[in-house]
């Protein structure tokens, strides 16, 4: 099964190919573990861990899959480490936009156009790493960077152009939604399983394809398109697109469990940190949109 996050899809925290994902949390002892649950202690065809001796370790001593620290495998002070990092250098970057970039009516244009340039040169390095085989700091801190400029503009122009205070509400929003479904999923309230997954990715789909409709129809006839992301219609999609967000962040929750769990390498902190980092502009940038909506039409 795949990750709803292309970061994680193509790596060793998905099940197709034997990798580990929804439904193989380890069990304790026994042949089973080593032979079928666990991915990262056996040489298997199109495994990337398979050769991890940190993974081989457990599975040679008949004990269920841990990861301790000061090992070679990936714990969760490294997702942290790194989520931090990457978090950081996408708020360094956002801050130093927004004060660098003026937004009032004679440099919008300039600001804005630099703004999109760099979401668009992220996104393209988000392809390339989300298509690498291995995780490249370089090219996720860059990422990062370059969101960030992005964020930064967009976030200066609705703070000081339609609702004053609209950025620090978004991120107290997206805070709160990450911290609700870390608490969730920690007490067992959301379980990730084949059912949701599949669930979310249907909505998820359904959600894209009709905000590329509406762009077609902005694009091509003008004004809002279909009213999808305006008005009371564009505050509910903006509600749907951050509890599909809460959604990914409970996938991405339960994909880097089980990474940890199964003996993923140090180095994969840096993917998950990356889509955890994407999933929360996300949920970001749908509450700024709200927040920009609820205020044009007072």
């Amino acid at each position: 099964m795949r990750s709803s996050n292309p970061v994680f899809s193509r790596r060793g925290f998905s099940r197709d190919n034997g990798y580990a994902g929804f439904n193989t949390a380890p069990q304790a002892g026994g042949a089973a573990v080593g032979t079928q649950a666990n991915p990262y202690a056996q040489p298997q065809a199109g495994n990337p861990y398979a050769q991890n001796p940190y993974a081989q370790q457990d599975l040679q001593q008949g004990a269920p899959p841990q990861a301790p620290a000061g090992t070679g495998r990936m714990t969760i002070d490294d997702v942290v480490l790194r989520t931090g990092t990457t978090l950081g250098v996408l708020i360094v970057t956002a801050a130093l936009a927004w004060a660098l970039l003026p937004v009032d009516d004679a440099n919008i244009s300039r600001s804005y156009g630099i703004g999109i340039g760099a979401a668009l040169i992220g996104m393209v390095l988000a392809f390339v790493q989300s298509f690498k085989r291995k995780a490249s700091p370089a090219l996720i801190v860059s990422y990062a960077a370059f969101e960030g400029v992005f964020l930064g503009v967009v976030s200066s122009i609705v703070d000081n152009r339609i609702a004053s205070g609209a950025a620090m509400q978004a991120v107290i929003g997206t805070l709160a939604v990450f911290a609700g479904v870390l608490v969730a999923y920690r007490a067992g309230w959301i379980r990730v399983n084949r059912r949701f997954y599949g669930f979310v990715m249907a909505a998820a789909l359904g959600f894209v394809l009709l905000m590329m409709v509406n762009l077609l129809f902005a694009v091509f006839g003008g004004g809002d398109g279909l009213g999808f992301r305006s008005g009371p219609l564009g505050i509910v999609f903006g509600v749907v697109g951050i509890l599909l967000g809460a959604c990914f962040l409970a996938l991405d929750f339960k994909q880097v469990e089980d990474g940890i769990a199964y003996g993923a390498p140090r180095e994969e902190a840096w993917l998950a940190a990356f889509g955890l980092t994407m999933t929360l502009v996300w949920i970001y940038m749908e509450f700024l949109r709200i927040i920009a909506i609820l205020n044009s039409s007072d």
